[in-house]
């Protein structure tokens, strides 16, 4: 499946080929913190299909728990995440799913790192809902 993305400003612009049977849902402590959320949905796109549109990217390298090292893109202009990957020679970029026009239809289908998931992020579903702000 084709898809296209752009950062929150509108500075970046991108797009890649993803499998949708591979969208997931990342529960590990620096998504948390990378997204500002509880988790962070991504999607694998293979290396040779990410096409950079507009914009230069901004990154930095993360040593994860594991002490795999990753590099983090980012707009340097909003900051809003597009991708991590390998630093050298990447075969993946695993792209941020809010990021991509496509959202909605990159439903996850798996968990990981479930170890570090915030137990009140699980079941939402009850909580009083408001179509808009």
């Amino acid at each position: 499946m084709k898809v296209t993305g752009r950062c929150h400003c509108g500075q970046i612009a991108y797009e890649a080929e993803v499998d949708p049977a591979r969208a997931q849902v990342c529960h590990c402590t620096d998504c948390q913190r990378l997204s500002g959320s509880a988790y962070r949905v991504n999607v694998p796109a293979p290396a040779e299909t990410f096409v950079l549109r507009s914009g230069r990217l901004s990154t930095y390298l993360k040593t994860a728990e594991s002490g795999s090292q990753r590099i983090q893109a980012f707009c340097g202009n909003c900051g809003a995440p597009v991708y991590s990957a390998a630093p050298v020679e990447p075969k993946m970029y695993s792209l941020r799913i809010g990021g991509l026009d496509q959202a909605a239809l990159l439903a996850p289908m798996r968990q990981i790192w479930r170890r570090s998931a915030l137990q009140w992020a699980q079941d939402i579903h009850e909580l009083p809902q408001v179509p808009t702000q």
